[in-house]
């Protein structure tokens, strides 16, 4: 194995291009190191939930890292064996516990012995997966390439506040290939308006606008009144079980923004990933790219190439031996297949 000091530049990319390169380095033990950390973000460097990340990464294989700081925009990153145990992880702020246990994850799948892992911080905010999207889209895909993986979301954590944790039990495991050519007919969906310390009629406007742009049925649409204590917050939910693949699309309430506003968000994603025929939506596709490496295959369609996928298929081709080819398909969807 190939030990050499990989360099990266963190300028292709936002914090994926970090995460990624966390899990395949843990994984490969190859070291790396990595500059202008999230340059074109508006605060560049690393945040608190990328701190958490690379320290929660560097802690399940003992490795030697440098440049671990806030507003660090160098870093890096030499790993050692990946170990199994019961892991705590606090953010101290709403940065995304999503994002750090998908850093954490596919290294863990190959530990010495079962993990438990506990996060602490945001678990539904913008820019970041919420945890019903893992819940309910990603580990249902990884599981079914044969994933041992169980989570349990503990406490709702909005921004700014945080305080939300979520729970994961993790079994070493071998990952198969997994192919998603298209989704199939859809089987049933459902709306859920988040609400926490907000008032009932912001939910009440997201869930009308669902209803009169997408035309779903009054049971479609539900509410889900979360404890005072776990806000201020309001998401919406948009989930679409098909046959072969369950999407969730969100979006999440702000100060001054109108409700419809929000609603609008989750339903353009929505509508724009049900015209494409395409089995899965950009976020799904950019978070299934390293686990089909690993598994050593798969194929997938996209509506379009982003800048988050076209990183990650970066950070791949550096880390791993892996062939990986985006094509158009006679629909008009973005293929992607991988074979190691």
């Amino acid at each position: 194995m190939n030990k050499d000091i990989l360099e990266l530049d963190g300028a292709i990319g936002g914090g994926q291009v970090l995460r990624s390169a966390l899990s395949l380095s843990t994984l490969s033990g190859r070291p790396f190191s990595i500059h202008n950390i999230r340059a074109k973000r508006s605060r560049p460097g690393l945040l608190r939930q990328h701190l958490t990340a690379v320290q929660a990464a560097a802690q399940i294989c003992s490795a030697e890292v440098q440049g671990v700081e806030l507003g660090s925009q160098q870093l890096s990153f030499k790993p050692g064996a990946i170990r199994g145990g019961d892991y705590h992880f606090a953010i101290g702020s709403a940065g995304s516990c999503t994002l750090v246990l998908q850093t954490l994850l596919p290294a863990l799948l190959r530990a010495d012995a079962p993990s438990r892992l506990q996060i602490s911080g945001g678990t539904h905010n913008p820019l970041a997966p919420p945890a019903d999207f893992l819940q309910l889209a990603w580990l249902p895909l990884l599981r079914r390439m044969g994933a041992q993986v169980d989570m349990q979301l503990l406490r709702h954590g909005f921004a700014p506040a945080g305080g939300g944790a979520i729970q994961a039990q993790i079994t070493p495991s071998p990952l198969q290939p997994l192919h998603l050519g298209e989704p199939g007919a859809v089987l049933r969906q459902q709306a859920r308006a988040l609400l926490a310390g907000v008032p009932g009629h912001v939910g009440e406007r997201e869930l009308a606008r669902v209803a009169r742009r997408l035309r779903w049925p009054q049971e479609d649409l539900q509410f889900a009144w979360l404890g005072q204590d776990e806000g201020p917050g309001n998401a919406l939910l948009l989930e679409i079980v098909c046959e072969r693949v369950t999407e969730v699309f969100s979006a999440f309430g702000q100060s001054g923004v109108r409700a419809e506003r929000v609603a609008d968000s989750a339903i353009d994603q929505a509508r724009e990933w049900l015209q494409s025929g395409a089995a899965v939506a950009e976020h799904l596709a950019d978070q299934l790219l390293l686990p089909m490496a690993l598994a050593g295959g798969g194929s997938l369609t996209t509506p379009r190439m982003t800048e988050h996928l076209e990183s990650s298929i970066q950070v791949l081709r550096k880390f791993l031996p892996v062939d990986i080819r985006a094509s158009i398909t006679d629909k008009g969807a973005l293929l992607i297949e991988l074979e190691a």
